[in-house]
C-alpha cells in the first residue's frame, strides 16, 4: 500500500469510530427521551381521566336532573334512618 493508501485508511477508520461512538450515545440519550415520553404520556392520561370524572361531577350537580337525583338520594337516606 502506498502513503496516500494508509492515510486514507487511518482517516476513514477515525472517522469511523467517531460516527460509531456519536451513534451509540445519541441511542442512549433517545431511550431515555423515550422513557421521559412514556411517563408524560401516562401522566397526561390520568389528568385526563381526573378532569373527565371532575366535569361528569359538575354536570350532575347543575344539571336539573342531576339535582333531582342527589335530593331524592338525601330524602331516601333521611326516611331510612327514622
Amino acid at each position: 500500500m502506498t502513503t496516500a493508501q494508509n492515510i486514507l485508511v487511518i482517516f476513514l477508520s477515525a472517522a469511523l469510530a467517531i460516527f460509531l461512538t456519536l451513534a451509540i450515545i445519541l441511542i442512549a440519550k433517545l431511550i431515555g427521551i423515550t422513557k421521559e415520553a412514556k411517563k408524560i404520556v401516562i401522566t397526561g392520561q390520568k389528568v385526563a381521566e381526573n378532569v373527565e370524572d371532575a366535569s361528569e361531577n359538575i354536570k350532575d350537580m347543575t344539571s336539573v336532573g342531576g339535582i333531582v337525583k342527589v335530593l331524592t338520594e338525601k330524602y331516601i337516606k333521611n326516611n331510612k334512618k327514622k
